[in-house]
This record gives structure tokens, C-alpha cells and sequence, in this order.
């Protein structure tokens, strides 16, 4: 009896309708918690000007009477900016890699940058080198805000590293352009977007292709000396890239590194021959590199730049220290502003560096220290009328200490007064105020560090809250959709209804009052409209009825591996050392399946529920598991664990870890033997692949259909396998290339690529327009009764079964009482044979996932194709040892158990670090952007952006898209292969037996016997598996909101909730696309069904 009164396909649309509203509400609770956790500070938009000095007094010493003189008179009145991206501190300052008798370390990036010493030794007055600190995170847009405007960038910004905006805050390059000041710039056109028409004459060349060392670079060399020569311009600006892409496509042991340093130190020598007396020279990096080439996080080496200063004429009073300065990389805002003679910055809290404000031609220390209080004291004015303008604007800065630092700046600028007064002198009081106003704008950059992390614990409540409540849903209702009678399509149409309805009422009335619509707020506002009647109508009318215990149905071992992994989450330690525990974890759930299968008795063969098919007698096969068919699975599964467990990356935290090398593309390999083996054995991997699905399909003569999809999968994925190899091959020897065959080349390289995701992108499209993969045969044989083909085991039970067999049989009657069966007795009665409709559904899951692989592993280094052989092959062993512990009953309830859900969930989260991700900014392969786009994307944004999550995220995806075999492959594992009818001919005397035809088990098509039940299943699932990834993703807010002040925030839980809430996004879109799949082919099936009850008719 059909429970839902709706027809089978309003009943496939219900469930995929409650599948989106219950991740709705999940997408509004991380929306609502990360609004409310990932704020920007406040920005504001005043600027410095020469008219408005920055507080009550005087122009501070040295600048009365100057003409020209702003702030302070200038000391210079050009300067040539050169940023070379990703100039690490090493790079600039070799320091010794080996101890007292050990041999030296040679590396490819040491002393290439020699000019820069050999000046410091020669010229020690005119130039210096400094250990420029980066404040994180280390992006390249958030570099170049802070070095212009002075200000700290905020952990939100990062997100916008590649589709940055102009800068609305006070800035140097305003600033000149201001004083009427000519800026050229040239370089990365990063600048475009940040200073749009900023600069009198600009050079812009695209940054976004990591993979293209040299375009960047000649392109300013060539405009660079003419440019000087030509002498209109008054700042020049020079953002070289090709360090920083060398370092993000070899790593900076590479020899390339060693060819771009090189490089830059011609640049640099080139430019202090052409300088004049009137002209600085300030060479800098932005941020540094780890050991990987990558940047982002805040480790030691991405924060340590190289800073360096020079001027033909002298600048310093003393010799440069044995160890260069640690200087805050903000700290050259407002010093180049006072040495230009320009308002430093409104918004800037750096802390001008002293040692250029020395006097050089006076031999007097008072009188170098009394210029160092000016430049000082100047800057301390103008960061407490920016606290002054801000704490009125905003009120996330710490008042006590605010009052503290005011009261600092108050009694060292009543000092500094004074001496003014009587400048003669008093040394000591000198240095006193001196220390006095560095303490009081150290003070100020701590404060705002700590204080810039502003949180809105409303909004991170209520998105926690709601998160929780989507978890508690999900658990429920994967719990009531199994039992008879309840039908969750009324509960949820009024509550839709209630929350849209109070949604648009919402709107109206912050419209009509005229505070600012938030998408944000109105999204949650939805959600809990709607969940709220939701839990009270299903609660009210079903749930009160069951006891409590009954609808919390989750086994003890299963609960508490979701406990442990809740609590993981609150650790610092346990989400740096994720990557290694989850094996352990994925491992101890495997052995605790093989241990449970064996205390159920599971391993012995299933009781199916098995009745006669129309008069032919059942025959039971030999034992589908055996003790140790479930050991050799786990062994096998364990075995393939620690084999992607090879493929690591070390987080950060580890220096001790080191990552494994084969993470890394073939191209950066510098043996070209090692690399044609590594080559082969890609490739190899490829084959094994491809060969493991055709295989399957073929033992379960799915592969024999001539559907068009099962012809795409026997002759378009060696074509993908093929492309795939070729652009392997040119992407890893691409370098190597002969110059004539160089565009033959790039053009094979944008093509291929693009080639396979079009064949891939056509076999997805041919299977939803023929899913079903099953051979129809009409055969002639020894005179028997006429096969009648059901979807359904034993005699007709309900009235649709009736429906379906009666007028086959009442045909049959007819044909008998015509005569029509004399005409073909010659050649035998006609039978109707279907073969493999028992995998019709998981045929076409493995032909989806095998499609969507070939194109995410384009997106990957070459030798991550082996880490998807073993994705694979674990699945498929995961899966039938699952489907040894779970039973099959018919008519239903099908369910899926915990189990089950919670490893395959698990093992996404293995596959995602053996791919070689980390949950952190730094590890994100920003190469994928670039394949089959290796020009770049021009002013697109999105594509790149897909490309990158899709590489990010691919194990999310592919694991979520393959949920539904959960429920399948326990009905595909009822018989490991076709069974034999056998007939008895004569009498029982005989005893004689012959074969006749084979006939398939049933199989996936049990699920067809109850459609209730089998939309129940998937709805189950599908809540069962949100479930598992809600919980971890409500743990993630709930670790960063509790430790919002820990000192790890940043660098390990605020990334991480970041990665794990898109990868929950990314899984559930996935889910939702396997069982709107699942519902594709079950669609197919009845129509296919009813074409052949018609033909036959016919």
C-alpha cells in the first residue's frame, strides 16, 4: 500500500524540496555566525593635509621657515618604490646554514643578491638593510594596503586577495598625487584596481598566472630605464613578480629561484647607477615564502621580508649593525611621508623609523636626537587624532587602554614642549621622550591588533544556535521518515509559508523605517520562520507521540566517535594534527565494523527474504561473506589508508614534518629520468583507473548496454584518459620545449584541458538523457511457458502489482485463444529478457563519478592521480564491507546505518589531506586556476575561483555525490553474480536436469518494490549525512566563538571553520546532485518499464 497519497513523482520532489530547505537552514546559520565573526574594522575616509597639521601646536623643529615644508621639510624629492613580491628576509641576508666544522649548505637562492652587501660594505652611510615584519595575513592585496596606507588589514580581506577595490582610505599615492606629485607605476596590475587613476602614467601586466615567471618582469624592464632616463616622474613604482611565481610553481630551492635573484640583482645594480642625489631608493618585499613557495599564514618565513634603503648622498650618521633592524613593514609609511615631505597618512599607526631623520652633516648627537623627537613626535600627534576620530566612530577599541595611551602621549608631548623651549641640552630628557612616544605607538599597534578582531556575539549566537537546530532536525526526521504513517510534505509546506511570509513583512518594515536591508539577517529571519512551526506541527502531530529515547536511535560507538570529533575541534593541536588523526580514526571505525560484524553474526550469510518468481522454484547461492572475505576487505581498506596517508602536506605548525615530495608538480622535478618514471606511473594510474570502472561495469554487463552513455564510457573516457596523459606531458616538459614548438605547445596545452572537462561535461548530459543501462533481448528457445518480466519477487501483493502483470497474462490468454502461438511454435516461444536492471542505479553513479574525477584531476599535480586510484579502490572496499553489515528487507523500511554514513563522511575528510590540502590559506593550489587558462582569466573572477574550490574541494564533492551507493550496494551485493534456473524434464524417476537460461537476482530492483520506502531511504540519508557534517561544521563555530581570543584564532580556527564551511556547502550541493540522480534513473527505469509492457501488447 502506497503510504504518500501523492503520485511517485511528487513524492521524489518532496524529498529533494526538504533536502534544500534543510541545507537552507544550515547556509543561513553559517551566513548569520561568519557575518558576525569575520567583521573588517571600521574604515574611515579622512585624509592628512598640509593646511591641518595633526593636533594643536607648532610645526615641529627643522621645518619653520623651509619653503615648501608641509609637515616636515623633505629630505628627498624623488623616489623609486621597487617591490619585488615575495622578497624573503634569507634571500637579501644570507645567514649561515651550518655550524662550527660542518660544510656549508648550498642553496639555490643564497648570495644572489650580492649587490646589496657590496654596497653596504662599501657605501655603510648611504644604505641599509632591514628585517621588514609582515603583519598577516601575508596576501599580496593586504600587503600592498598596509604599505600605503599604514593601517593593519583584517582577516576578512584575505577572501578578496584576487578582486580587490580601490582604497578609500588615506594613502601615499593620493597623498602625491595631491601635492601634484608625478606617480608612474608598472607591474602588477593589482594597483589598477586598488589606485584607479592614481597614477600619471601606468604599465599594467596580468599577476594572476603564478605558472609565468618572466611577462611581469621584461615588461618593466623594458619601460624601466627609459622611464628614468626620461626624468618625468617624481615616484616610481616597480612590482616585480617573477620571485614570487617562481616560488609558487618550483619552491625556492628550485635553480629558477637562483635566475629571478640574479635577475633582480642586475635590476637593482642598473638603478643605483642611474640615481641622483635628490632620489631614494627603496627596495622591499611584500611578504616571504615558506619552504613550499606558498604565502598567506604568519609563519617566521612569510612575515620576513627584506626592506633596503639607499641614496647617492649620505643618509645614515653611523655604520649598519652586524644584524640588520627588525623593523614593523607599516613602519615605512609614515617614514617615506615625512622624507618626502608629505601628510603622513590619516589612518596610519606605524611608527616612523628614527635613523633616517638623523642629521648627518651635524656631528652634534643632541642635534640628531632632537630631529629624531620632531619626526617622532609628528607621528605620535598624528595616530592620537586618528584614535580621537575613530573611538567617535567606533567603539571596538579597548577604553581603559586607550585612556592609558592617551595619558602617555599627553605627558611626552607636555615634555617634548618643553624641550622645545630650551633645546640645548638636557640629553637625557631627550631620550626620555624619545622612549616615552615609541611606547606610546607600540601601545597603539598592539591595541589594535588585539582590538580589530571585532565580533558581533549576537549574530555568532544566533548562527550557532541556528546551526544547531538544523543538526537536531536532521537527527529527527532521519529517524521519523522511516516509520509508517508519517509524511513530512504537509509539515513543511505552512511553515515555508510562515517563514517567507514573515521574511517579506521583515523587509517592508526596514524599508519603511529606512535602515539598511541585511541579506544576511532577512536569510535568518527565513529559516527560523520556517524551522520553528516546522518543529512544533511535526512535534505536535507525530514526534510527541514516540518516546524520546526511540527518536535518538544513534549506537553508542558511533556517538562517541561524533563526540570525539566535536571535542577535536576545540583544540588548537588536534586541527593542526587533523591530517594524521583522521586515519587513526577512519582506521579504528573500520576495525570496530569488522569486530561488530562479527559479534552480529553478520558474516555468515543474510537471510534474504527470497520467494518463488511465477512457478519457477528459488535457489539460495553459495554465502555471500565469509569471515575472511570481511578481514581481506579491512586489510585491503587499511592497506589503501596508509597509502594516501604518503601524500601529506605538513601544516606550519610541524617544522620538525616534512611534506611529502611527490605533492609537487612533475615540472618542477629537475632529474629528467626520475620524471619519465614518474610519468609512467601517472599514467599507469590512469589506466588502472579507467580499467577498475570498465571492469566493474562489465562484471555486472552494464558495459554491454547500447545505451548512448554506456558508449561514452567505452570509447569517450579513453579519449579523456588520453588527453589527460598528453597534457601531462606537455604541462611537466613544457620548459624543455624546442623554441619552434613553443606555441605548439601553449595552444595543445589551453586545449587539452578543455577538451576533456567538454567530453566529460557530454557523458554527464548523455547520462541524465538515458540513464538506464540495461540490455533488452528478444530470444527463441525450447518450447516452455512465456516469461512474464516483473519488477517485483513472488506472486502480485498489492493492486499495483495487479495493475502491472494483468495484461501481460490477459495478452497472453489472447495470443493462446487465437492461435497466434501455432505461428511461432516453430521457432520457439518469444522471451523477453532484460539483463542487469539489478544495477541500473549504482551503473550510473559510478559512470557520474568517474566523469566528474577525470575533469578534478586535471586540476591537480600529475601524481595526485594515484591518490585517486586509491580513492577508488577504498571506496569500493568500504562499501562492501558496509554492505556486509547492513540487511536487506523487503518490502522495507530501507535505511542506511550510522555506521556507514559516518565513515564514508570520515573518509572524505581522509581523501581531502591526501590530496595534499590543509585547512589554511598558504596550502591553497592556486595553480588549477590555470589550467586550460594558462593567459589568465582578464577581468573574470569567478571562473578562476571555481576552478581553485573545485580543485580545494574535490574529495567533498565526489564523496557527496556518492552517497546514495551507501544505500545501493548492499542490494548490488545480494549476489556476486547471475543464478541458474534450473527445470525438471520427465519424471522424478529420471532425475534428469538441465540448465536453462540465466536469471539475475533481483538486486537494486527490491528497491522498487516499495517507492515509499525507497524515497524515505534517500531522504534518510541524505539527513543522516548533513548530519555528520553539521555537527562538524557547528563545532568549528562553536571553537572559534568560544576562542575568539585564544592566540591560535587566526591562524588555525578561523581558517579552519572557513575551509569546513565551504566544504559543507560544496557536500551538500553534491548530495543533493547524487539523489536528484538516483531519483533520474529511477524515473528512467519506470518510464522503461512502461515502454516495454506497451511493446510487448503491441
Amino acid at each position: 500500500m502506497n503510504i504518500f497519497p501523492a503520485t511517485s513523482r511528487m513524492q521524489k520532489i518532496s524529498v529533494l524540496l526538504f533536502l534544500a530547505w534543510v541545507c537552507f537552514l544550515f547556509y543561513a546559520g553559517i551566513a548569520l555566525f561568519t557575518s558576525g565573526f569575520l567583521l573588517t574594522r571600521l574604515e574611515l575616509t579622512n585624509h592628512s593635509s598640509c593646511q591641518e597639521p595633526p593636533g594643536p601646536g607648532s610645526l615641529p623643529w627643522g621645518s619653520q621657515g623651509k619653503p615648501g615644508a608641509c609637515w616636515m621639510a623633505s629630505r628627498f624629492s624623488r623616489l623609486v618604490l621597487v617591490l619585488i613580491d615575495a622578497l624573503r628576509f634569507d634571500f637579501a641576508h644570507p645567514q649561515r646554514s651550518h655550524g662550527p666544522g660542518e660544510p656549508p649548505v648550498s642553496l639555490p637562492f643564497l648570495g644572489k643578491l650580492d649587490s646589496l652587501q657590496r654596497i653596504l660594505e662599501i657605501q655603510p652611510h648611504h644604505a641599509r638593510l632591514y628585517q621588514s615584519k609582515a603583519d598577516p595575513p601575508t596576501t599580496t592585496m593586504q600587503r600592498l594596503k598596509a604599505l600605503t596606507t599604514g593601517s593593519l588589514p583584517t582577516f576578512i580581506d584575505a577572501g578578496s586577495n584576487f578582486a580587490s577595490y580601490a582604497i578609500v582610505e588615506d594613502n601615499l599615492i593620493k597623498q602625491l598625487a595631491s601635492a601634484g606629485r608625478r606617480v608612474v607605476f608598472m607591474g602588477d596590475d593589482t594597483w589598477k584596481d586598488l589606485f584607479p587613476g592614481a597614477f600619471s602614467q601606468a604599465f599594467f601586466f596580468p599577476s594572476f598566472n603564478v605558472r609565468d615567471l618572466h611577462t611581469v618582469d621584461n615588461g618593466i624592464l623594458e619601460h624601466l630605464y627609459p622611464t628614468m632616463d626620461s626624468g618625468k616622474w617624481d615616484m616610481l613604482i616597480a612590482h616585480f613578480l617573477g620571485v614570487d611565481h617562481c616560488g609558487h610553481k618550483y619552491g625556492p630551492h628550485h635553480p629558477e629561484m637562483a635566475k629571478k635573484l640574479s635577475q633582480m640583482d642586475q635590476v637593482i645594480q642598473g638603478l643605483v647607477e642611474r640615481l641622483e642625489n635628490d632620489t631614494l631608493l627603496v627596495v622591499i618585499g611584500d611578504h616571504g615564502m615558506t619552504m613550499t613557495g606558498d604565502h598567506g599564514g604568519d609563519s617566521e618565513l612569510e612575515i620576513s621580508a627584506a626592506l633596503f634603503l639607499y641614496s647617492p648622498k649620505a643618509l645614515f650618521s653611523g655604520a649598519p649593525p652586524e644584524e640588520p633592524e627588525i623593523v614593523p613593514q607599516i613602519s615605512l609609511v609614515p617614514t617615506l611621508a615625512l622624507l618626502l615631505g608629505l601628510p603622513i597618512p590619516f589612518g596610519n599607526i606605524g611608527e616612523v623609523m628614527t635613523e633616517l631623520f638623523s642629521e648627518v652633516e651635524d656631528s652634534q648627537p643632541h642635534s640628531s636626537a632632537l630631529a629624531q623627537a620632531s619626526a617622532l613626535h609628528l607621528n605620535a600627534r598624528q595616530v592620537s587624532r586618528f584614535l580621537h576620530a575613530y573611538s567617535a566612530a567606533s567603539q571596538d577599541l579597548q577604553i581603559t587602554e586607550l585612556h592609558r595611551l592617551q595619558n602617555l602621549f599627553s605627558n611626552a608631548s607636555a615634555d617634548y614642549q618643553r624641550l622645545l623651549q630650551s633645546p640645548q641640552g638636557a640629553e637625557a630628557a631627550l631620550q626620555t621622550v624619545i622612549t616615552e612616544l615609541q611606547q606610546f605607538l607600540r601601545g597603539v599597534r598592539a591595541m589594535c591588533i588585539q582590538s580589530w578582531a571585532r565580533f558581533s556575539l549576537g549574530r555568532m549566537a544566533g548562527g550557532a544556535a541556528l546551526m544547531a537546530a538544523a543538526c537536531f532536525l536532521c537527527l529527527l526526521v532521519s529517524q521519523w521518515a522511516t516509520y509508517p504513517g508519517f509524511c513530512f510534505r504537509p509539515f513543511l509546506l505552512i511553515p515555508m509559508a510562515c517563514g517567507l511570509v514573515g521574511t517579506i513583512l521583515c523587509a517592508g518594515l526596514l524599508t519603511t523605517t529606512g535602515l539598511k536591508l541585511d541579506p544576511v539577517v532577512l536569510g535568518a529571519m527565513a529559516a527560523v520562520g520556517s524551522l520553528l512551526p516546522f518543529l512544533w506541527k511535526a512535534w505536535a502531530g507525530w514526534g510527541s507521540k514516540r518516546p524520546l529515547a526511540a527518536l535518538l536511535p544513534i549506537p553508542g560507538p558511533v556517538l562517541l566517535f561524533l563526540l570525539i570529533r566535536f571535542a577535536a575541534f576545540f583544540s588548537d593541536s588536534f586541527v593542526v594534527a587533523e591530517a594524521r588523526a583522521t586515519p587513526f580514526l577512519l582506521g579504528s571505525l573500520i576495525l570496530l565494523l569488522i569486530a561488530q560484524l562479527h559479534w552480529e553474526g553478520k558474516l555468515l550469510p543474510p537471510k534474504l527474504l527470497t520467494m518463488p518468481r511465477l512457478c519457477f522454484p528459488a535457489s539460495t547461492g553459495p554465502p555471500q561473506h565469509s569471515g575472511t572475505y570481511a578481514l581481506g576487505l579491512g586489510v585491503g581498506l587499511l592497506l589503501c589508508i596508509r597509502l594516501a596517508g604518503l601524500f601529506h602536506r605538513c601544516p606550519e605548525e610541524t617544522p620538525a614534518c616534512r611534506s611529502s615530495p611527490w605533492l609537487s608538480p612533475l615540472a618542477s622535478m629537475v632529474g629528467g629520468r626520475a620524471k619519465n618514471l614518474w610519468y609512467g606511473a601517472c599514467v599507469g594510474a590512469l589506466v588502472a583507473l579507467l580499467a577498475v570502472v570498465r571492469l566493474w561495469l562489465r562484471r555486472y554487463s552494464n558495459l554491454k548496454s547500447p545505451e548512448p552513455s554506456v558508449l561514452f564510457v567505452r570509447w569517450g573516457l579513453p579519449l579523456m584518459v588520453l588527453g589527460t596523459a598528453a597534457y601531462w606531458a606537455l604541462a611537466s616538459g613544457a620548459d624543455e620545449a624546442p623554441p619552434r614548438l613553443r606555441a605548439l605547445v601553449a595552444g595543445a596545452s589551453v586545449v587539452l584541458p578543455r577538451a576533456v572537462a567538454a567530453l566529460a561535461a557530454s557523458g554527464l548530459m548523455l547520462l541524465l538523457w538515458r540513464p538506464v543501462t540495461v540490455l533488452v533481448k528478444a530470444t527463441t528457445g525450447a518450447p516452455r511457458t512465456r516469461t512474464v518480466l516483473t519488477p517485483f519477487s513472488g506472486p502480485p501483493t498489492s493492486q499495483a502489482d495487479l495493475d502491472y502483470v494483468v495484461p501481460q497474462i490477459y495478452r497472453h490468454m489472447q495470443e493462446e485463444f487465437r492461435g497466434r502461438l501455432e505461428r511461432t511454435r516453430s521457432r520457439g516461444p518469444l522471451t523477453v529478457a532484460a539483463y542487469q536492471l539489478g544495477s541500473v542505479y549504482s551503473a550510473a553513479m559510478v559512470t557520474a563519478l568517474t566523469l566528474l574525477a577525470f575533469p578534478l584531476l586535471l586540476l591537480h599535480a600529475e601524481r595526485i592521480s594515484l591518490v585517486f586510484l586509491l580513492l577508488f579502490l577504498q571506496s569500493f572496499l568500504l562499501l562492501h564491507l558496509l554492505a556486509a553489515g547492513i540487511p536487506i528487507t523487503t518490502p522495507g523500511p530501507f535505511t542506511v546505518p550510522w555506521q556507514a554514513v559516518s565513515a564514508w563522511a570520515l573518509m572524505a575528510t581522509q581523501t581531502f589531506y591526501s590530496m595534499g590540502h590543509q585547512p589554511v590559506f598558504p596550502a591553497i593550489h592556486w595553480h588549477a586556476a590555470f589550467v586550460g587558462f594558462p593567459e589568465g582569466h582578464g577581468s573574470s573572477t569567478w571562473l578562476p575561483a571555481l576552478l581553485v574550490g573545485a580543485n580545494t574541494f574535490a574529495s567533498h564533492l565526489l564523496f557527496a555525490v556518492g552517497c546514495p551507493l551507501l544505500l545501493l550496494w548492499p542490494f548490488l551485493c545480494e549476489s556476486q553474480g547471475p543464478r541458474k534456473r534450473w527445470q525438471s524434464l520427465g519424471n522424478e524417476a529420471e532425475a534428469r536436469v538441465r540448465p536453462e537460461e540465466e536469471e539475475e537476482p533481483l538486486m537494486e530492483m527490491r528497491l522498487r518494490d516499495a517507492p515509499h520506502h525507497f524515497n524515505a531511504a534517500l531522504l534518510q540519508l541524505g539527513l543522516k549525512y548533513l548530519f555528520v557534517l553539521g555537527i562538524q561544521i557547528l563545532a568549528c563555530a562553536l571553537a572559534a566563538s568560544i576562542l575568539r581570543r585564544h592566540l591560535m584564532v587566526w591562524k588555525v580556527f578561523a581558517p579552519k571553520f572557513i575551509f569546513e564551511a565551504v566544504g559543507f556547502i560544496v557536500s551538500s550541493v553534491g548530495l543533493f546532485l547524487g539523489i536528484a540522480l538516483v531519483m533520474r534513473v529511477d524515473g528512467a527505469v519506470s518510464s522503461w518499464f512502461r515502454q516495454l509492457v506497451l511493446a510487448q501488447q503491441r
